[in-house]
């Protein structure tokens, strides 16, 4: 391990390392220096998970860049802690990881006397809105065709309805037939679930830089419990701001987990959207069209359906991608959050005039 830490930094300024942080796809450790103080933060990258390690490690270099300018533009007094800073090669200063033949490896500066915070609160939803928002709008500046997709298609409705319907017609587990019922479902709601796409064929939405994978747990915040950065850079790409306002409401406004098999347990949790969405506008709200604006709830209902359809793909295709933890956890999953877009159906109207 230190060997590979090398090849960012001087072996001999390199101490002891453990592991760090609850990531469930890359593994993460804590490096300290020779005196015993964190450092860094190795990662090695799932390359399985994503394979297009060039476009991801060029991307959190693009943002990085911009982010830097637009806080030290901004006299931020705390720079060094507001954004992820990957380390180059030393020997190749234009490379920021380094593979070992096996395995792909970065190392970034180690952000000190910072927190996450796991609870989700009226404040903490607010807070986390407020970074996303602004994390997008110190991004916006970048032009479009800078920032690659680390996931092609990942968030593309049109892809993934594509997918089941593959599925369905090879139905390599025979499971079609028993969810028969929720394939009507979501036929039914298809159409209005592509509307972001037709829109910016048309020209009338824009791609933004988006983060893709909004969740509380993904912002840190110094000891006093004020945000410092939003951090997990690896599904960052070009994308509908949609995705990660929807993220949030998917995730953090659901009073039930994703996978609740009791249904009378999940429901809209209005006061964490009405405080990410206020949170949210106050940062965000400096660039948004009216367009975009007008479709943060419908964003919620969108990426709630694309999670139900991706579980239920993977359900019929005999559970490939996400893992399991007993037979028929992908369908209980899909019906969960098909019944959790049931509830922001009924919520709609009220998510909405929120909004004005």
């Amino acid at each position: 391990m230190k060997s590979i830490i090398s090849q960012f930094v001087p072996a001999a300024e390199i101490g002891e390392l453990r592991a760090f942080g609850n990531g469930h796809i890359n593994d993460t450790y804590a490096v300290q220096d020779v005196h015993g103080v964190d450092r860094w933060v190795l990662q090695r990258i799932n390359h399985v998970v994503f394979p297009r390690i060039e476009v991801i490690q060029s991307n959190v270099a693009e943002v990085a860049k911009a982010l830097k300018e637009s806080l030290t533009a901004a006299g931020d007094p705390d720079v060094e802690r507001k954004y992820l800073n990957y380390l180059p090669l030393l020997s190749n200063p234009s490379k920021n990881y380094y593979y070992d033949g096996e395995n792909y490896w970065r190392l970034c500066t180690f952000i000190p006397d910072s927190m996450n915070v796991s609870e989700l609160t009226e404040q903490s939803a607010r807070d986390a809105g407020a970074a996303f928002g602004q994390f997008e709008e110190m991004l916006s500046s970048i032009p479009e065709g800078v920032i690659g997709e680390s996931i092609v298609d990942f968030h593309s409705m049109p892809f993934r309805l594509q997918q089941l319907r593959d599925a369905i017609a090879k139905d390599p587990k025979g499971r079609a037939a028993e969810v028969a019922d929720l394939l009507v479902e979501i036929e039914e709601r298809a159409e209005a679930m592509c509307i972001q796409e037709r829109l910016y064929a048309e020209g009338k939405l824009p791609k933004r830089t988006v983060h893709c994978d909004t969740k509380v747990d993904n912002v840190l915040f110094d000891k006093g419990g004020k945000v410092l950065c939003v951090v997990d850079w690896d599904t960052m790409m070009p994308g509908f701001i949609t995705s990660d306002v929807g993220d949030f409401i998917r995730s953090g406004v659901n009073f039930a987990y994703e996978d609740e098999p009791d249904h009378s347990k999940i429901g809209v949790n209005m006061p964490i959207y009405k405080a990410f969405v206020e949170g949210y506008l106050s940062t965000a709200g400096k660039f948004l069209t009216e367009l975009e604006r007008s479709l943060i709830a419908y964003g919620g209902r969108l990426m709630t359906y694309m999670t139900a359809v991706r579980f239920l793909t993977d359900h019929i295709n005999g559970d490939v991608y996400f893992k399991i933890h007993h037979e028929g956890h992908n369908l209980q999953r899909a019906k969960s959050q098909m019944h959790y877009l049931k509830c922001l159906e009924e919520k709609a109207e009220e998510m909405e005039a929120l909004l004005k």
